[in-house]
């Protein structure tokens, strides 16, 4: 979101220089850039009500006085008789409307407006667009403007499923598929995607000189996704997915009448706010001392007072009232962050965490289950606990980062199994991974820790182990070796479902890590790691290459694997030892290895390989008494 230092400054009592007023956002906890006197601001998604100047504006009354209210409409307006049908009240449980007619339309704009476009990239449409554009920087609250000649006297609000072509005001056409929030006409076309984009068919213009804004609060889950399912650039959908103030309509709306009235003569102002559920503030026990233990500080109830009021709450002798634009705060533990936030967290002096030893122990349990996996070759995954499947059990995550998966995971093996496919499609043919995660479901009272194991393919990349396939023998027999007591099946993965053409048996075992599952593997759990910088996998294909060497001189066979076992090519990526044989007969040695190749900027092309090959033989020969079976000379 970008926000220009001077359309907040002018409005600081102070008048804070950019570097000042750069460092306190940075105290607030918005991350941002400055571009040519422009922050650039990254908002978190539950912060909806600081994307825009008055947004902004109240989270730095923490730190500065400053202009609070822009001059309104204060006129009576006549109530609007406009026909309106919410079919979806869930989905929309505040909408208000405003007709306007002017006389004439401005040739130019008043200073702030001028300033807005002159200011930010913004470009200008037509007079009521402008407005609207203007209204959303200013206030955080989108608005939508219909040309009432072209819109008529009715409008419908409903969920439509496959709504076919919407030929939007951005002059591109969409095909609406699947479940869409909408807009209709009295002859049942469509005239906005919600919340998104408006119709080309009501769209305003140069000429347009008598409208209807729309001023709607919508649930966020009714729009996120859209722009992006779109290929939509909105900035009310945006907004919008990150929640607006219902309450604030009345405002808005005169607010937008204001401006019109600064630019031009109004000859008709009528409105009609509609209201689909009661609403109440959220109120907030007011507990100090609670604060104060939450975060380990030792502030006093008036200095905590004085955060909250200057951050815009008001409170009274017993209870915090949180204002409509806080979408975010819903108990003590959102008020402690803003208390945090206030102080600074730099300033909150660290403590020593106590643990109970009884916690200690159910670690300590994991850890080793851990590394008994990690010392017989398995990799540890870290999976998004989110997912768009849903079953009985599944919890619902509203406002989720990614509407494509709102639902908190009840087993680990998709997750697991999606790791193991992304590996196989990359040509690895030894996968053995495990995941360690709390899992939360409605049937669950706490959450449960669970432990997922999935492997597949040949059983190590060592010539003991290069024919052998893994299978739920294998992984029972690691598991038992620590004398693990679980009462578990392994669960059958078929390869027919999960779209692989792949014939190797998947392994797959699933258990809860109790507190009493004993673990008796005496391996040193190490208290750090040699920190290992992440290497990307490459997404082209790679290549193999064996070859087997006969040697007579066993020290020749220390030469020969120090030498193919340290080669340090950038397109070499694996060597291991396939096959070993000793030959009494003949008193030689037969050893096998495999050499893997990739690139990670392109094919690696056979020619490239080959030519490793050959300098790889030739230098291999030199060593007395190794050959190559089957090489021609």
């Amino acid at each position: 979101m970008k926000i220009s230092y001077k359309h907040l400054s002018q409005r600081i009592l102070s008048s804070p220089d950019i570097d000042e007023l750069s460092e306190r956002l940075f105290h607030l906890g918005h991350e941002h850039e400055i571009n040519d006197q422009i922050f650039d601001l990254e908002i978190t998604p539950n912060r909806g009500d600081c994307l825009s100047v008055d947004g902004l504006l109240r989270d730095l009354g923490l730190f500065y006085d400053y202009q609070e209210n822009n001059k309104i409409f204060e006129k009576k307006i006549d109530p609007f008789e406009f026909e309106f049908i919410n079919n979806v009240p869930n989905q929309c449980k505040k909408i208000s409307f405003l007709k306007i007619v002017i006389d004439e339309i401005p040739d130019s704009y008043k200073d702030f407006m001028k300033s807005y476009y002159d200011d930010m990239p913004n470009k200008k449409n037509n007079f009521f667009t402008d407005v609207s554009n203007y209204i959303s920087y200013e206030t955080g609250q989108p608005t939508h403007c219909y040309d009432s000649n072209k819109l008529g006297n009715y409008l419908l609000l409903d969920n439509v499923c496959d709504g076919g072509n919407f030929a939007t005001l951005l002059d591109k056409d969409i095909n609406l598929i699947g479940d869409d929030l909408v807009f209709k006409n009295k002859e049942n076309n469509i005239v906005n995607l919600a919340g998104v984009v408006g119709g080309q068919n009501t769209a305003c213009n140069i000429d347009t000189k008598s409208v209807i804004v729309e001023c709607a609060h919508f649930n966020p889950e009714s729009i996120i996704g859209k722009s992006i399912k779109y290929d939509i650039s909105s900035d009310a959908a945006h907004k919008f997915e990150r929640n607006t103030d219902s309450e604030r309509h009345e405002y808005i709306l005169r607010r937008f009448l204001k401006i019109i009235e600064d630019h031009s003569t109004i000859k008709e102002a009528k409105i009609l706010n509609m209201s689909f559920e009661d609403t109440n503030p959220i109120k907030i026990p007011f507990d100090c001392n609670k604060l104060n233990k939450i975060l380990g500080t030792n502030i006093s109830d008036k200095e905590c007072k004085n955060y909250l009021t200057r951050l815009g709450f008001e409170i009274d002798s017993n209870n915090i009232e949180v204002p409509s634009y806080r979408n975010d705060i819903k108990s003590i533990n959102d008020i402690s962050e803003e208390i945090a936030r206030s102080i600074g967290y730099d300033n909150i002096n660290p403590k020593t965490l106590l643990v109970a030893k009884e916690r200690m122990k159910d670690t300590n349990n994991e850890n080793r289950l851990k590394q008994l996996l990690i010392d017989n070759g398995f990799f540890e995954v870290i999976n998004n606990p989110f997912t768009h499947e849903l079953n009985e059990n599944s919890i619902k995550v509203d406002n989720s980062l990614d509407s494509n998966k709102r639902f908190l995971r009840t087993s680990l093996k998709n997750s697991l199994t999606n790791n193991l496919l992304y590996n196989e499609r990359r040509q690895h043919d030894s996968i053995k991974l495990f995941e360690i995660s709390n899992i939360y479901t409605n049937a669950l009272e706490e959450e449960k820790r669970l432990i997922g194991i999935i492997a597949s393919g040949r059983v190590d990349k060592n010539y003991r182990d290069f024919s052998k396939k893994i299978s739920n023998n294998y992984v029972k027999e690691i598991l038992e070796s620590a004398k693990i007591n679980f009462k578990k099946d392994f669960i059958e993965i078929p390869r027919t479902s999960i779209d692989s053409k792949l014939k190797n048996h998947i392994s797959y075992i699933e258990f809860e890590i109790k507190p009493e599952l004993e673990i008796n593997y005496d391996a040193q759990i190490k208290d750090s790691y040699e920190f290992k910088k992440y290497v990307p996998i490459s997404e082209f294909p790679s290549s193999s290459r064996d070859l087997s060497f006969a040697v007579k001189n066993p020290s020749d066979l220390i030469i020969l694997e120090d030498f193919l076992l340290n080669l340090d090519y950038e397109s070499l990526k694996n060597i291991y030892i396939f096959d070993y044989y000793i030959n009494h007969k003949n008193q030689e040695i037969k050893i096998g290895f495999r050499f893997t190749f990739q690139s990670s900027i392109e094919t690696i092309k056979d020619t490239e390989i080959n030519n490793l090959m050959d300098n790889i033989v030739n230098q291999c020969l030199k060593i007395e008494s190794v050959s190559i079976p089957g090489l021609e000379e």
